[in-house]
């Protein structure tokens, strides 16, 4: 499993190494609630900056409320690109196997946001600068499914085991653009459905903090010229869950 995790990512990398596109995914909500009261939050980071920050609250034993955002902006010598995100949704998650330690949760919700992406080009014989802006606003629909298994093994260092937990998510996404302009004028507006599978190691610090690594691509299933599954979730982050049991 660890090869292949390792093999996906580096496949990713050279797949959407060096690609541009209107939308940069957010790293996917993963609660793992087991039971009511269950709160979660959580804040991950992309090389490339772009921050995500996840809640969600287990309103019953089986049904849940997410709110999640992102928001990057990064300036660099050949482009610099804002992006904002925010989005809601709700689902059902249930705890299974012979010591419940194996969870599946179901969410859909929909959201917002918009993108400012300048490319910029010197002409390396008079020095001058051209740019291409690209402004839109973008709306998202998603549907996502987790599964995690708790607490299989642990990694024993400077004398203690801290367990490990495992999962994957599989986020499909539908985002319609908005308002789309090229260099202040309007242009053709687009939209495309994203695939984004997601492996996740979440290694636990103490029984309500644990620091989690994502890895994962994205495909999208329409030909786009500026719309397009140019970017992969790699991630680092902390994750915070209180109020839930021992499975």
């Amino acid at each position: 499993m660890k090869k292949f995790i390792l093999l996906f990512s580096l496949a990713a990398i050279i797949l959407l190494s060096g690609c541009v596109s209107t939308y940069m995914p957010n790293v996917p909500n993963v609660p793992m609630f087991t039971q009511k009261g269950e709160l979660s939050a959580g804040g991950h980071i992309t090389p490339k900056g772009n921050i995500t920050f996840n809640t969600a609250y287990a309103v019953s034993d089986h049904f849940a409320v997410v709110l999640n955002g992102s928001m990057l902006n990064s300036e660099r010598r050949k482009r610099d690109f804002r992006h904002n995100l925010l989005e809601a949704g709700a689902g059902y998650f249930t705890t299974f196997g012979p010591d419940n330690n194996r969870i599946l949760e179901v969410y859909a919700g929909y959201g917002g946001g918009s993108s400012d992406r300048n490319e910029k080009e010197e002409d390396k014989e008079t020095g001058e600068m051209t740019y291409n802006r690209h402004e839109a606003d973008f709306s998202k629909y998603f549907v996502q499914v987790n599964f995690t298994s708790k607490k299989k093994k642990s990694l024993q260092l400077f004398s203690r085991e801290f367990p490990l937990n495992y999962g994957t998510a599989l986020r499909a996404s539908y985002v319609n653009m908005h308002d789309y302009k090229l260099n202040n004028e309007p242009a053709a507006e687009e939209d495309n459905i994203f695939l984004e599978p997601i492996f996740y190691t979440r290694l636990t610090l103490n029984p309500s903090v644990q620091l989690q690594y994502t890895t994962g691509t994205t495909f999208g299933l329409k030909n786009r010229e500026t719309l397009t599954a140019a970017y992969s979730v790699f991630s680092v982050g902390f994750v915070i869950n209180v109020g839930g049991r021992n499975p």
